[in-house]
C-alpha cells in the first residue's frame, strides 16, 4: 500500500469545513473524477466516477471520530481505496485540513488506467493537492 499526505489551511471555522466534508452532493465540486455523489444512509456514499475515461461506480463507507475531528473513508465496492480527512483548528476562523490517501499502485493502474511508478505517484499527489485547493475555494465561497 502507498500513502500520500497533503494539507491545506482554509479560512473557515472547523465546523464549517467538517460540514462540507459530510455533504456528499458537494463531492463533485471538489473531488476530481467524481461525477455524482449521493448519501445512502448515515455512513455510506455512492459515487459515480470517471475512471480513466470510463464510468465506474463505487460505494464508500465513512467512519467518523468526531471527538478527534477525523473522517475515515474506505471503498466497499469498486477499486480498493481508503483515506482520512483530519481537521485541526488553527484559530476560531481558520482550519487545517489534512488529507491522507491510501492506495495500491496496481489497483490505480488497473482501475483508472494511470501511468506506472513515479509518474503515477506524482499524478496522484497533484490530484490530491488540486482536490484540496478546490475544497478550500468551495468552503470559503460558501461561508
Amino acid at each position: 500500500m502507498s500513502t500520500l499526505e497533503e494539507h491545506i489551511d482554509v479560512g473557515v471555522p472547523l465546523d464549517t469545513a467538517w460540514a462540507c466534508l459530510h455533504r456528499a452532493e458537494a463531492y463533485p465540486r471538489f473531488l476530481d473524477g467524481v461525477r455524482e455523489a449521493r448519501s445512502e444512509g448515515e455512513h455510506r456514499t455512492h459515487l459515480d466516477i470517471d475512471a480513466g475515461g470510463q464510468p465506474q461506480e463505487c460505494v464508500v463507507e465513512i467512519t467518523d471520530r468526531s471527538m478527534e475531528n477525523v473522517m475515515r473513508w474506505q471503498t466497499t465496492s469498486g477499486p480498493d481505496l481508503a483515506g482520512t480527512f483530519s481537521l485541526l483548528p488553527i484559530d476560531e476562523e481558520h482550519t487545517r485540513v489534512q488529507a491522507r490517501f491510501e492506495y495500491d499502485p496496481g489497483t490505480i493502474k488497473e482501475a483508472f488506467g494511470g501511468p506506472q511508478g513515479f509518474a503515477q505517484a506524482s499524478a496522484i499527489e497533484r490530484g490530491l493537492r488540486s482536490d484540496l485547493q478546490q475544497l478550500k475555494r468551495l468552503v470559503e465561497q460558501e461561508r
